[in-house]
């Protein structure tokens, strides 16, 4: 059978999602299959530890990881393709280029099963492809177009190590958003430069208020010993900072921003850590009845199955081309969960009880560099009705060859985290290795020519269901102290590294980390 022969399953991202799901296919995709991996960054992205490269010097080289050992060197089939997406259909995806040496001739790409996996786009402080390190900047002369990041490890060192001489060169920061991103951002820098003046603005009244109410003691007592300005319960008035008419500087050159409440506060660089954006955009073109338009979350299935809420109105055709390329991976709170199928075992716990899901490979390790992926403001504003878990009635699918993982996916209240997704792609994988292994094809019931095919009720008992575990979440309060809550405890440590143990993340990827220069890969 030639390599144009073989039945595929294309993975649109290879982050924690997609990483997970490439890893269980591997192990069990019967001869005839391979799977085609497709990332706009020629190495993957650890954000996990980005805050912390962004602010301190040295380590900038330890958060690009590379895809090289990911896939399977026995399936000599599999591919990985460095290509941004144009667009997504029902049964192919569009890239922006092809590899006709590597067995993909036109830029079309079919497949049989697509796992969409690409995540959210990063806040601007952190978005290595849509901000420039210098556009928090008060002078307008800094503010110009960074030279574009284009996906290559080179490029996001040297983005990095420019945040990094903004960061050092200005004397005051405002941070906005009080998730832990915000947090993060606000306790490093104090750390390493504790002359600045920092100020971190809320808009509500408590720190991440999904969580107890401890959580937000502890992280106050910690800003307030870091001599961190904290301002609870109002709102920055985005037109102070971001059109040129309203644009106030003082006598400093400082930027003058304003709350909505009428409070103006200086500052040289200001941070907006005030959400991430689900990268959607490209399912939604395909079919608008497939992600929330509210949220612009991907409905899905509890098989995480890409879902639509029925209605009397047709779908939107399939033939749009999105200009968007393939986005970054997600940023936002640790969670610990699980899938209904996995079991838990003490002696992979972490020492802080962070995160009791067992991991296939190096567990603890891997919890540790992950435990402290922080939330942005925005996740705290979700509603309280949006995290009930249940099910929505009319959900169900006409695309049962889809599946959808990680940050895009409105997985019944879980938080996004590199665990969800860890387990989102498992579930997804496991579950399109059921549908290959069975004789006949899935079974279906006609709607009608417009509304395509559903996934019956006898169909989805026989796949296995995802179902997302307590939150919990660790938090960095400086370059060693840290926070967490974890099964309704919180507690605090003091045990942190520099790098945030940036290595062990490395051996999930399949790159075994053996001294330093390992990282330069």
């Amino acid at each position: 059978m030639t390599i144009y022969e073989m039945k595929t399953v294309v993975v649109l991202g290879g982050a924690y999602a997609g990483a997970r799901t490439v890893q269980v296919l591997s192990k069990g995709l019967p001869e005839g299959w391979r799977i085609v991996l497709v990332d706009r960054n020629t190495h993957i992205n650890h954000v996990y530890v980005f805050p912390r490269l962004a602010i301190l010097p040295g380590h900038e080289h330890k958060g690009f990881i590379p895809f090289s050992r990911l896939l399977d060197p026995t399936r000599h089939q599999d591919l990985c393709l460095h290509a941004s997406v144009r667009s997504v259909h029902s049964s192919y995806v569009v890239l922006d280029k092809s590899f006709p040496e590597r067995g993909v001739p036109t830029p079309e790409l079919r497949f049989d099963y697509l796992v969409y996996a690409l995540g959210s786009r990063l806040p601007a402080p952190l978005d290595l492809w849509g901000s420039s390190p210098k556009s928090g900047r008060a002078s307008h002369k800094d503010a110009v177009v960074f030279k574009p990041y284009a996906g290559t490890k080179q490029e996001g060192i040297s983005w990095l190590k420019t945040h990094q001489e903004v960061i050092k060169s200005s004397d005051s920061i405002l941070v906005v958003g009080g998730g832990a991103l915000g947090i993060q951002f606000a306790t490093d820098i104090s750390a390493i430069y504790p002359y600045k003046t920092i100020t971190l603005l809320h808009s509500r009244h408590r720190l991440l208020p999904r969580f107890d109410e401890k959580m937000h003691t502890e992280i106050m007592d910690a800003l307030l010993a870091s001599n961190i300005q904290v301002i609870l319960g109002e709102r920055l008035d985005m037109q102070s900072i971001l059109f040129a008419d309203a644009i106030k500087l003082n006598k400093q050159g400082q930027r003058v921003a304003r709350t909505l409440q009428g409070r103006e506060v200086t500052a040289d660089l200001i941070l907006l850590c005030t959400g991430q954006k689900p990268n959607t955009h490209l399912l939604s073109a395909m079919d608008a009845r497939c992600v929330n338009a509210h949220d612009g979350l991907a409905h899905v299935l509890r098989t995480m199955q890409l879902g639509v809420i029925l209605s009397t109105s047709p779908p939107t055709p399939s033939n749009f081309t999105s200009e968007s390329s393939t986005p970054s991976p997600s940023w936002s709170a640790f969670t610990s969960t699980s899938s209904t199928s996995s079991l838990l075992s003490p002696e992979q716990e972490l020492e802080n009880a962070l995160a009791q899901v067992a991991l296939a490979e190096k567990n603890v390790e891997i919890e540790e560099s992950l435990s402290g992926l922080p939330m942005s403001e925005e996740d705290d504003d979700v509603l309280d009705s949006d995290l009930d878990g249940s099910d929505v009635a009319e959900l169900s699918t006409p695309y049962p060859n889809i599946f959808v993982a990680g940050d895009a996916a409105d997985a019944f209240g879980a938080i996004p985290a590199g665990h969800t997704a860890y387990y989102q792609g498992e579930v997804a994988a496991r579950n399109i290795l059921r549908l290959i292994q069975r004789s006949e094809p899935p079974l279906k019931t006609e709607i009608s020519q417009d509304e395509g095919v559903l996934v019956t009720e006898e169909e989805e008992e026989r796949l296995e269901h995802y179902a997302p575990g307590l939150p919990a979440i660790k938090i960095s309060l400086g370059l060693t102290k840290s926070a967490y809550q974890a099964n309704g405890v919180v507690r605090t440590a003091d045990d942190g590294v520099p790098d945030l143990n940036a290595a062990a993340i490395w051996g999930y990827f399949g790159y075994e980390v053996e001294k330093e220069e390992d990282m330069y890969a």
